[in-house]
């Protein structure tokens, strides 16, 4: 190898591949030659398989017997700073590097030529005779909104063979194009005049200019109001960066935010930035890789994985909403993207912009410390005024059977339609009815794979595991007792609310937002479009309501049971109690007219509930910090889960035993185990799950610790083991 980090033609070459095999594999270069971090497809048995350059090979054998790089790809190869995020995040989380590695090449056909190919977008005829497969396929074209596909492509999302199309090619309903594989996206103007902003906006939105122009790592929470203008005021960073010659990222919990915060950018910037999430076509996927590895792309907006793309020079990234949950990957790689941006951005002299008006404890104790810089805007933008926020005793209302909202809450919200205005109503609670109960024996239905009551989906005329993805009809008669007519659905999810809202309300239009109602994001961001366009007269949503959407003339905000998240013994109960509450409430009052916010409880009294009323949001933070801090809680010290699994429940509490009683890597370094226990939900798609919790103090080697500690006893094939470092939940 060169000091460039060039391998000259059959040097000895160490490749990380994605296949799970734990380590690199040696390989030849090929007569080319090759560079370090280039991407390759490379032999592995009798397959060929992607892989990245990753050093020089290790050897130590016959090297006779080493094969070939098969070629090297067309792709920009990836930077040093890129492979350094994968190791250090791969350390932190205990994640194998194959692992990691497919987290940064989740994009297909990266190793196509970069030649032209056929693609193919609506047409310009309707069809002379419709059939429901030509149907479908103009639905597709429609709801991804003239977007391009490739025949395979089109045929997979619409369910239709190719024959289908390429007779609508014929007829003209489907228009078929010679294009370019990968263009570069259009260049965003900096310069642009943006909205203007003014006090405390314009004074944040400079600070953050400057740490940009600086060109070294650093972390500011901007901690605004609702509808403070921190949208606005980032996107002046984001201006910046661009003059630099730089890229950015901003990362959005909620695919739905998409479609309103992409039209902000191209007022602000005249293009439209790059699009990665799950509703982009497989064929922009592949664009925006290589266009952000190759420094074509200025800015890119989406979920969480956008993370992982490799950004040939990544100056800015922006956390939107940083406290919400969505940002913890559960499954797979456990990873939190906020603090995986933290970790990119130091790798790459980049500034973070952590955004929310309730952010986690977590990044509120950095900023106390100094440890994150701060800036806050304390007023909305604009002539908005934030909501009234009143709290509405239970005890007091009286409610009449199977009915969830009291007198107080539906006149106001009888006042708001009269009014033309529009009124939200908040319960975090999909489906029907949590329960579905036999009035006869007192059976409750419950998942055939998981220790899970099934949630009853009137829409959708099923019951659903919300664990598995299991789904029955609603039986007739009682699996248990065989009664018939006795089924009983039992408390209210979203849709139950419509039902008594459609009663109480008959002639208001009603849309519900559930993330289970709608069969794609592009009809999700279709329905919250007609919602902001006041296509509806009251709302009634789950959590996906609380994610940033700006409703004009939304008035009001009823929050159903806003006991519901302080049940239970969750460590962050409180906090995101307050935070959800508080977010929800704020989608009031955000055009010219003013909010109000009702909180319909049963314990007005509760710390929690008094402090969403009272606005006095850092005596809440200090409160909570100041528990947390006794306990040894993070963020004043650390835990791990140990999630494992197997289909029979005598073998995963074995083999949990044997791993606490092996427990002295841990206590070297003052960490308390607990458990094995059943994890809350005990039993999911047919697996036994026990879960143990490791608690140890901030600074201690934790991982290290861990990796130590799991390595002494080997597990049955049977059983899963995952470790999940700073936990967010506790299924």
């Amino acid at each position: 190898m060169t000091e460039t980090g060039f391998f000259d033609a059959n040097a000895l070459i160490s490749v990380l591949t994605t296949e799970p095999l734990g380590r690199p594999l040696d390989y030849r270069a090929p007569e080319e030659g090759c560079w370090t971090g280039a991407f390759v497809e490379v032999p592995l048995g009798p397959r060929r398989v992607l892989g990245v350059v990753w050093g020089p090979g290790e050897g130590g054998y016959d090297l006779a017997k080493v094969r070939p790089v098969t070629r090297v790809l067309e792709a920009a190869p990836m930077a040093a700073a890129m492979r350094g995020f994968l190791m250090r995040a791969a350390d932190y989380t205990l994640t194998p590097m194959p692992a990691m590695l497919r987290l940064a090449t989740r994009a297909p056909g990266l190793a196509d030529p970069p030649g032209p190919r056929k693609v193919y977008r609506k047409g310009w005829a309707e069809p002379d005779r419709m059939t429901d497969a030509r149907g479908r396929v103009l639905d597709t074209l429609d709801e991804y909104g003239g977007a391009a596909f490739t025949l395979s492509e089109l045929s997979a999302l619409a369910g239709v063979s190719t024959s289908v199309i390429k007779g609508m090619v014929k007829i003209g309903a489907v228009a078929e194009e010679e294009a370019p594989r990968d263009l570069p996206y259009p260049a965003l103007d900096p310069d642009l005049q943006g909205k203007a902003l003014a006090g405390d906006q314009s004074g944040a939105a400079e600070t953050l200019r400057r740490a940009v122009a600086g060109g070294r790592y650093g972390t500011t929470l901007l901690k605004g109001v609702t509808g403070s203008g921190k949208t606005e005021v980032y996107l002046e960073a984001v201006a910046e960066t661009l003059r630099q010659g730089r890229q950015a990222l901003v990362l959005l919990p909620e695919i739905a935010l998409t479609s309103e915060f992409l039209s902000r950018v191209e007022e602000r910037f005249g293009a439209r930035p790059g699009e990665w999430h799950s509703g982009v076509t497989q064929t922009e996927r592949r664009r925006l890789w290589r266009m952000a590895g190759e420094g074509r792309v200025g800015l890119v907006v989406g979920a969480r994985s956008a993370l992982f793309l490799p950004f040939r020079d990544l100056g800015l990234i922006v956390v939107d909403e940083e406290h919400d949950t969505s940002y913890k990957q559960e499954d797979g790689v456990l990873y939190n993207a906020r603090d995986m941006a933290v970790l990119r951005a130091a790798l790459t002299d980049a500034q973070v912009v952590l955004a929310s008006a309730t952010p986690c404890l977590e990044t509120w104790v950095n900023a106390e410390s100094g440890k994150y810089a701060r800036i806050d805007l304390t007023s909305r933008f604009g002539t908005a005024e934030l909501p009234e926020m009143r709290a509405i005793d239970m005890r007091d209302e009286q409610l009449e059977a199977n009915r969830w909202i009291g007198p107080t809450l539906a006149g106001a919200v009888t006042d708001r339609i009269g009014r033309g205005e529009q009124a939200l109503l908040f319960l975090n609670r999909r489906g029907y009815a949590p329960v579905t109960i036999c009035r006869a024996c007192g059976h409750q239905i419950g998942c055939d794979h998981c220790d899970a009551r099934m949630v009853e989906h009137r829409f959708l005329k099923r019951l659903v595991c919300h664990q598995c993805g299991e789904t029955k009809p609603v039986p007739v008669a009682c699996p248990n007792c065989k009664a018939e007519g006795r089924l009983a659905p039992v408390g209210p999810g979203v849709e139950r609310l419509a039902e008594e809202v459609a009663a109480r309300f008959p002639d208001a239009r009603l849309a519900v937002l559930s993330s289970d109602l709608f069969s794609s994001a592009r009809a999700l961001k279709e329905t919250i479009g007609k919602i902001a366009g006041g296509g509806a007269d009251i709302i009634i949503g789950t959590q996906i309501v609380a994610k940033g959407h700006n409703f004009p003339l939304l008035t009001l905000v009823g929050v159903i049971d806003a006991d519901l998240g302080l049940q239970g013994s969750d460590l962050r109960a409180a906090e995101r109690t307050f935070q959800l509450v508080r977010q929800v409430s704020g989608r009031a009052g955000r055009g010219e007219r003013p909010g109000l916010a009702l909180i319909q409880t049963y314990q007005p009294e509760h710390p929690v509930i008094r402090a969403i009323l009272s606005g006095e949001e850092e005596a809440f933070w200090r409160a909570e910090a100041a528990e947390r801090q006794r306990a040894g809680m993070p963020p004043y010290g650390r835990l791990a889960g140990i999630i494992l699994s197997a289909p029979d429940a005598q073998t995963v509490f074995d083999f949990g035993t044997e791993l606490a009683r092996r427990d002295a890597p841990l206590r070297r370094i003052g960490a308390q185990v607990f458990g094995p226990a059943p994890a809350p939900i005990a039993r999911v798609r047919g697996r036994h799950r026990v879960r143990l919790l490791v608690k140890a103090d901030k600074a201690a080697p934790l991982q290290a610790a861990l990796a130590a500690w799991v390595g002494q006893v080997k597990s049955p094939n049977t059983l899963r083991l995952s470790i999940d470092i700073d936990p967010q939940s506790f299924y």
